[in-house]
């Protein structure tokens, strides 16, 4: 947000005072956030200029995961039939799409092979 500020003239008050700033919160329906009557900020905004920060790299298992569900989901199948086409157990197909799982090279093989796909490995 501190890239707004300058922007709109009714946020100067958040960048001068952190208890105000600390203060807001979203609104109920979820669009945006308040801080007091006078001053809110509607979410569309604040997607649109604000700027993700203090976000790392993803991980190498968080790449791994949203390319097999990218795949997953251009081929239109579900976890359940890459389960059953890969003979891994669904659960640890959510885990890897999550990017939380920690998959064998041998088990991200079998996956991508389920799905008619294969994977060569770059090194650079």
């Amino acid at each position: 947000m501190a890239k707004m500020f300058s922007k709109y003239p009714q946020l100067k008050e958040l960048k001068t005072n952190r208890e105000l700033f600390e203060s807001g919160h979203l609104d109920p329906g979820g669009f945006g956030i308040i801080w007091n009557d006078e001053l809110d900020f509607d979410a569309m905004s604040i997607y649109e200029e604000g700027e993700v920060v203090g976000q790392d790299e993803p991980t190498i298992n968080q790449q791994i995961g949203i390319l097999i569900a990218k795949t997953r989901e251009e081929l239109n199948i579900t976890q359940t039939e890459l389960a059953k086409l890969s003979h891994i157990d669904q659960g640890d197909i959510s885990k890897i799409e999550k990017g939380i799982g920690n998959p064998t090279l041998s088990k991200i093989n079998k996956i991508f092979s389920a799905m008619g796909k294969t994977i060569s490995l770059i090194l650079s």
